[in-house]
């Protein structure tokens, strides 16, 4: 069977992050098996917009494109999927690099013709350089990144993670785009799950789907300084809180909340003995346990108090997304004007 063309969607938003753009562009470009194409789909930035297209401008496999829908990643997302050729569409983030063989290892995983998405494994980067000791990796997800818990290997999974992912194009054609209203937008709250409610989506759609996660596709995710500390941590639980009650919604909290139910009563409780363990025990080899050990307990007790809150939102109509059919853009170069 010969490899699947890929096409690599990259959404951008922000020049503060030019540098990472660029790393990020060129991890795929050195992919051992090469991307279709790689689109970079800027967020209503025209400044950027503008800086991209004359850096890449002589570059054919790179593909510059303003968002065509409102502000936000899912909007993003889903105007690279209308642009693209490949009929496997990947996501990196703009401020992660992917591992040599990244592309390769997804497409291994569309051997079978069931397998409708195949994610990876995201490792964070720290800006301090080392993981903060009161951290807990069972958390990994706060910063975008695998947390602890995740089975290894190749795996079935409910959902991949979104800035780690591939899909077939007849996935969205089966499913529609991803959300809008769900996730980010730009610098303002850290929301997510957009990723979550399309796979629970697809998989209603096509009841024969299989969704994988393969932990050999691995990139590298920069984790900001700001990001370390326990102030991020806590908003970022909240609004994880906001955005689990708006997939419950979409698909009904059975579906919504099943990964989630193993995660708050194995892997967390696990965490927090481990957590307590070191610091009892092992004070030396692994300091900050209490630390970690609170952190998860602090975590569960904030992303519960935002399921509440947006639950109440959503049952009182507050909450307002959207799911849009994904068409071929008419004039996809021309977006880079």
């Amino acid at each position: 069977m010969s490899d699947p063309d890929i096409s690599v969607v990259i959404c951008v938003y922000t020049e503060d992050r030019w540098e990472d753009i660029l790393a990020a562009v060129a991890s795929v470009r050195a992919q051992s098996l090469p991307a279709l194409e790689t689109l970079l789909v800027v967020d209503h930035n025209a400044a950027l917009l503008g800086r991209l297209t004359r850096e890449y401008k002589e570059t054919g496999e790179v593909r510059v494109l303003a968002n065509a829908g409102p502000r936000g990643l899912s909007a993003g997302r889903n105007t690279g999927i209308a642009a693209s050729r490949g009929g496997i569409i990947a996501f990196l983030d703009d401020d992660a690099v992917a591992e040599r063989d990244w592309l390769r290892y997804f497409a291994e995983g569309y051997g079978d013709p069931r397998v409708m998405a195949v994610g990876g494994r995201t490792m964070p980067i720290w800006a301090s350089g080392r993981r903060p000791a009161w951290f807990p990796e069972e958390f990994d997800w706060v910063v975008g990144c695998t947390y602890k818990g995740l089975p290894p290997g190749r795996v079935r999974v409910r959902n991949v993670l979104g800035g780690n992912a591939s899909f077939r194009r007849t996935a969205f054609d089966a499913a529609g785009g991803f959300a809008t209203g769900i996730g980010r937008d730009g610098d303002k709250r850290p929301l997510g799950c957009e990723e979550t409610e399309l796979c629970i989506r697809l998989t209603r759609a096509r009841p024969d789907a299989i969704l994988l996660i393969d932990d050999r596709a691995v990139i590298h995710h920069r984790v900001p300084e700001a990001r370390e500390h326990f102030a991020y941590f806590r908003t970022r639980a909240y609004a994880e809180g906001l955005s689990k009650a708006l997939v419950a919604r979409s698909v009904g909290a059975g579906k919504g909340l099943e990964s989630e139910r193993r995660y708050t009563t194995r892997v967390l409780p696990a965490g927090v003995v481990r957590g307590m363990r070191d610091a009892l025990v092992a004070r030396g080899a692994r300091p900050g346990g209490a630390g970690r050990a609170g952190a998860i307990v602090a975590g569960v007790l904030t992303a519960a108090g935002g399921y509440a809150l947006g639950s109440v939102r959503a049952h009182r109509g507050g909450a307002v997304f959207s799911v849009v059919r994904i068409e071929e853009a008419p004039d996809s170069e021309g977006a880079a004007a």
